[in-house]
């Protein structure tokens, strides 16, 4: 690790801090419900003030309202497990996994194509050690952060022009409930947005996730193809 000095103050925030809020701590982690429970609620988070040559700027958020939206306006639509299964079949579509590599290997629709979403910090600058210590905070020792060659891989991978269907574990909604007057995020939501964001035209999202895939028994495999 690279020596840096840096001068860290803590303060209480709500969880809208300019860190990160509850939920997008939820979204970069591997489906737990008790971690998630305790995320969800309504808390005060510490937020870390660095001041050092070396801290990166953050990035300002999107709020998931805009992102919504916009999945709106591109008319990315959701399908069932059943339904994905044969579009799969039928229509050549192609099912991309965007959980952690760890849990595609432990199953996955056969023929799914995995790119993560999130992958684990790798950087040591301050920022980052900043936000290891905000996971820290909630428990998480293995604190995620955006893939930034997530849509360079889509492209090597896949390719503008597939018919995509995005599955993470639990799939999130665009639909409006009365808990989640806005429906609620996930992983395959805001790699739907970010795929046609940049220009992907046909994307799917898998609703229910693939908990539901594998619990009503469709086909799955483990380990890569």
């Amino acid at each position: 690790m690279p020596t840096m000095l840096a001068a860290i103050s803590l303060r209480n925030l709500a969880c809208s801090s300019r860190l990160s809020s509850c939920s997008e701590f939820t979204s970069g982690n591997s489906w737990r419900p008790i971690e998630a429970a305790k995320l969800h609620r309504t808390c005060s988070v510490s937020s870390i003030h660095i001041s050092c040559a070396a801290t990166k700027p953050a990035k300002t958020p999107v709020e998931w309202k805009v992102k919504r939206q916009l999945l709106a306006e591109k008319r990315v639509r959701s399908v069932d497990v059943k339904e994905a299964l044969r579009l799969q079949k039928e229509n050549n579509f192609v099912i991309l996994d965007v959980r952690p590599e760890a849990e595609f290997k432990e199953a996955h629709p056969p023929g799914a194509i995995n790119v993560q979403i999130y992958r684990l910090i790798k950087e040591w600058t301050a920022w980052d050690i900043a936000r290891r210590a905000a996971f820290a905070f909630f428990g998480i020792f293995a604190g995620t952060e955006e893939n930034p060659e997530f849509i360079q891989s889509v492209d090597t991978k896949i390719g503008k022009d597939a018919k995509i269907i995005v599955a993470c574990s639990t799939g999130g909604t665009l639909k409006p409930t009365q808990n989640f007057p806005d429906g609620k995020q996930s992983r395959s939501l805001i790699a739907a947005y970010l795929l046609v964001l940049n220009g992907y035209k046909n994307v799917y999202h898998l609703e229910g996730g693939l908990y539901t895939w594998f619990k009503e028994g469709l086909p799955a495999v483990e380990g890569e193809e």
